[in-house]
């Protein structure tokens, strides 16, 4: 149960920082000229973010021209996030108690 305590943060890390490299993502998507293909750092954030994005693209179609899946993968990342740290500190309280 102690390991279990001690890899929960260091996963919902890990999450915050997908967050962060996902909102690049998004905000670079709004530039249209990016060759995404050419430039090894955009293809990089484009390679780790896209499979992840894709799966809900095809949940929310494009409206009026605007990708909103984007916003539904935001909420479900925020919310594993949120689930690994309250069972974070679920756990780091659990030795607390001597059980």
């Amino acid at each position: 149960m102690e390991i279990l305590g001690q890899v929960l943060p260091v996963l919902a890390r890990t999450l915050e920082i997908y967050s962060l490299i996902l909102l690049v993502r998004v905000l670079l998507s709004w530039f249209p000229n990016l060759d995404w293909g050419s430039n090894p750092v955009l293809a990089t954030v484009s390679s780790i973010t896209d499979p992840y994005l894709n799966a809900f693209r095809g949940l929310i179609p494009p409206i009026g021209g605007l990708d909103l899946s984007a916003i539904l993968a935001f909420l479900a990342l925020q919310l594993v996030q949120n689930l690994l740290m309250g069972a974070s500190a679920n756990f780091a309280g659990y030795g607390n108690y001597g059980m």
